[in-house]
């Protein structure tokens, strides 16, 4: 009897954004994904076909919040490598431009609802790109990386 080999599976490509307030506060949302412990997470998601990061980011933001920033004022800090889930990750840390504009849930089985927290009191637990987009814009943050996490400044 012959076996078929089984494909690897495949890679997973994201941005996380960081929607900064311009006063010492980051968005956040209650991640209530099915399947998963809630944690706090950045808006963001997983790259479309013919998709750069920035407009992934740009994208998902519209998507998971109504709010509006374009791609053009997207900036890549870093990519970030894991595999948590038993297989590639990559995410990468998107810095938007300041935003005060209200956020609301457009997605309410993943969302239960936005906050913005100041930089210095993030709540935990942090859903895992999430802690390691935000600690590419904020080096102080203590950010629990596993062996087979990696990140990659973009240098610019």
């Amino acid at each position: 009897m012959s076996t078929t080999p089984v494909a690897p599976p495949a890679p997973l490509l994201g941005a996380g954004v960081i929607v900064p307030t311009g006063d010492g506060r980051v968005l956040l949302g209650r991640r209530i994904t099915a399947g998963e412990s809630p944690t706090w997470s950045l808006p963001g998601g997983k790259v479309d076909l013919g998709e750069s990061f920035e407009q992934t980011a740009a994208r998902e933001l519209a998507e998971e919040t109504g709010i509006v920033l374009p791609a053009g004022r997207m900036r890549v800090l870093a990519v970030h490598l894991d595999h948590e889930l038993g297989r590639p990750r990559l995410t990468a840390a998107v810095l938007a431009p300041p935003s005060l504009a209200e956020a609301v849930v457009t997605e309410p089985h993943a969302c239960a609802g936005w906050e913005r927290f100041p930089v210095d009191a993030l709540p935990e637990p942090m859903f895992h790109p999430s802690g390691l987009v935000l600690g590419s814009w904020l080096p102080g943050l203590d950010v629990r990386r596993a062996d087979s996490t990696h990140g990659y400044p973009v240098a610019r």
